[in-house]
Parts: structure tokens; C-alpha cells; sequence
């Protein structure tokens, strides 16, 4: 009887999530809740959430409920796509909430990067992106002034900033990534949903220009439980380095 128990237990939860009425990042309701619903110990129900996490539909960590699994982007990510053509190729529906919009000095890392002197003038931009509703990653773009000026002309909550800086003739042609993690400051944690010094996956970005001029220096700072990147290699080479010592 008890392991009838679990598996209805297991299947209405599992059904639950299937119709989004339980939706990634959600909790669970309790052992005890669930215990009073279904009139039963809490053993049939820790079988019930055991099955569904090793279906990795569920996590659990010590002292808090179980909670929906985050549907994971793990297809491989070309980080030259923008990331709202990315998130329509997986379905999802792409989002952005601008936090900042404005015109600023640079200092001296900012200037380095984007090759311009520090106290020049620039565009800071820090948007909120999201996937079906869900804060998802947080964007810190810098731009030289004449590129980022072309910004206060468009709503940034409803347009691609890559595709609508590449239709006004600032389009991509190289670019320099950079992969790491990083503790979530306080801005990531606020926005982002975190708590403050959580893993966070940061791709840092130089982008250049048909004249081989840097016009973009970006971070995008990425939930690690929401997405994934992956590296594909045809083999392995005799002499290039993969890995790079930082500060080696």
C-alpha cells in the first residue's frame, strides 16, 4: 500500500509540473503539507520527492522545501548569437527590464577596454534579461558615445541591442569572450534573486567593428543553475594552450 501511496503521490506532483502548475523555481509544498493532503506518514512522501529528483525534476537542499528544477539552456550557446534570437531557438520566451540608461565618464578599466581615454564620455547600460518571466542574466554593456547615443532613439526593454546597433552600421565582426565565475555583488544579487556572493558565470565581451575599432566592452552575468555553456573541439593540438593561468 505504501508504495501505491508514493507513486500517486509522485505522479500528481509530476502532472503538477507538466501543466506549469508547479513552474521552475517554484517550491514544492512541504513534507507536512503534503503528509495532511494525502493522509499519510511522511515516508511515502520522501519516496515520492526521491523519485522525482532522481527524474530531475525536483532539488533538495537541507532546511528549506524541494524545489521545481530550473529547465536548464544546455544546448551548445554561440555567444556571437544575440541572446534574444538564442532564447527563440530554445523556445522560451525572451524578455528585458533596463536599469540604467545614461550617459557617464569612464573610468579607467572602462576606458582601457573600450581604447578611449578615462573621463571620456561613454553610454552604461544595464538591462535585466529574463527567459518566460524568469530573471535569467544581467547585462552591463559599455559603449563609445556615438555608438551608445543611437540607444536613447529605441525602447532597449523591446529591442535587441546587438541587431539594432548592427542595422545603423555598428554591426559585429570581431569578437573577444572571456568565461569565469564570479560571487554575485550586490546589484546581481537584488536583481538577479541570489544571495549575495552566489556563483554566477560571467562572459565578458569586446566587440570591434568592420574597422577593427572597439566600440562594445560588456559583461553578461549569467544564473549557472538556468544556463549552461558548452565547448566543442574538433581535437587536440600539440601546441595551443586551452587554459590560460590568470595571472600566470
Amino acid at each position: 500500500m505504501a508504495e501505491l501511496v508514493y507513486t500517486r503521490i509522485a505522479d500528481d506532483l509530476r502532472a503538477r509540473i507538466a501543466d506549469g502548475d508547479l513552474r521552475p523555481g517554484d517550491d514544492v509544498p512541504t513534507e507536512a503539507e503534503l503528509a495532511e493532503r494525502w493522509n499519510t506518514s511522511r515516508g511515502p512522501i520522501r519516496n515520492a520527492l526521491g523519485v522525482l529528483r532522481a527524474e530531475g525534476l525536483i532539488e533538495t537542499h537541507r532546511g528549506r522545501p524541494a524545489r521545481v528544477v530550473s529547465r536548464k539552456a544546455n544546448q551548445p550557446v554561440d555567444t556571437s548569437v544575440p541572446f534574444t534570437r538564442w532564447a527563440r531557438d530554445l523556445g522560451v520566451t525572451p524578455g528585458a527590464v533596463t536599469q540604467e540608461l545614461s550617459l557617464r565618464r569612464a573610468d579607467a578599466e572602462t576606458a582601457a577596454a573600450l581604447q578611449v581615454a578615462p573621463g571620456e564620455t561613454i553610454m552604461s547600460v544595464v538591462r535585466l534579461r529574463l527567459l518566460d518571466g524568469r530573471p535569467t542574466m544581467l547585462e552591463r554593456l559599455r559603449y563609445r558615445e556615438d555608438v551608445g547615443r543611437l540607444l536613447l532613439d529605441v525602447d532597449t526593454d523591446a529591442t535587441s541591442i546587438t541587431e539594432y546597433l548592427a542595422s545603423q552600421g555598428h554591426g559585429i565582426v570581431g569578437l573577444q569572450h572571456e568565461i569565469d565565475a564570479v560571487a554575485a555583488d550586490a546589484q546581481d544579487a537584488a536583481l538577479l534573486r541570489v544571495a549575495p556572493g552566489s556563483p554566477i558565470l560571467r562572459l565578458s565581451r569586446i566587440s570591434r567593428d568592420a574597422d577593427g575599432r572597439v566600440f562594445e566592452a560588456s559583461e553578461d552575468r549569467y544564473l549557472s543553475e538556468v544556463v549552461r555553456f558548452t565547448v566543442a573541439a574538433s581535437g587536440i593540438s600539440d601546441h595551443g594552450q586551452y587554459l590560460r593561468a590568470v595571472g600566470g
